[in-house]
């Protein structure tokens, strides 16, 4: 399907130049002379490159379908994931670098999502949020006001987030896996 240069938004898989590219982001520029157009940030899901491109509203570029399956993942071999597929109980092993930013939030017997281009699974899903455990978190600094200010804490998987000065070591909270970020505490 074709879509306009300017309708092109984050998470869209499109074909460009010959390869399939997932847009991380996006930026609408409407400069004082000319015309308007969209910076574009893509990534292949073939090769992993990345690349910049100006998209202007005359453009069109073709977005692609892809097909999603559920999977489960089971374990860490090596550099590859070993993921069943829910309906045949198939396995299949994947590289990890599949998951980029994302790979320290997968757990042992998470569902996920695979997309299936060409029937050949060129990018995994996980959950937008999980549950992680605060393994080591700052002092609150005197003089701090609950409001504006964040403190570093550091999740059981080893990642690095700002959270609210009330979070201590050892309480569960629920992360936003792709933004990184503190979304609230787990219930």
């Amino acid at each position: 399907m074709k879509i306009s240069g300017v309708d092109i938004r984050p998470g869209n898989i499109l074909e460009y130049e010959g390869g399939i590219w997932k847009v991380a982001k996006i930026q609408h520029t409407q400069p004082g002379k000319g015309g308007a157009y969209m910076q574009v940030e893509m990534k292949n899901l073939q090769d992993g490159r990345k690349t910049n491109v100006r998209f202007r509203s005359a453009d069109t570029v073709e977005r692609v379908r892809l097909d999603t399956k559920d999977f489960q993942f089971l374990y860490e071999d090596g550099d590859m994931l070993v993921f069943m597929d829910q309906d045949t109980y198939e396995q299949i092993n994947l590289p990890s670098d599949l998951l980029g930013d994302a790979r320290p939030f997968l757990q042992d017997g998470m569902q996920v999502m695979l997309e299936l281009w060409d029937e050949k699974p060129i990018s995994v899903e996980l959950p937008q949020q999980v549950e992680a455990t605060i393994v080591e978190a700052d002092a609150v600094v005197k003089g701090q006001t609950a409001s504006s200010s964040y403190k570093p804490a550091i999740l059981d998987n080893g990642v690095r987030i700002m959270v609210p000065p009330h979070i201590e070591s050892g309480t569960r909270i629920v992360v936003d896996v792709y933004e990184q970020a503190y979304v609230g505490k787990a219930g």
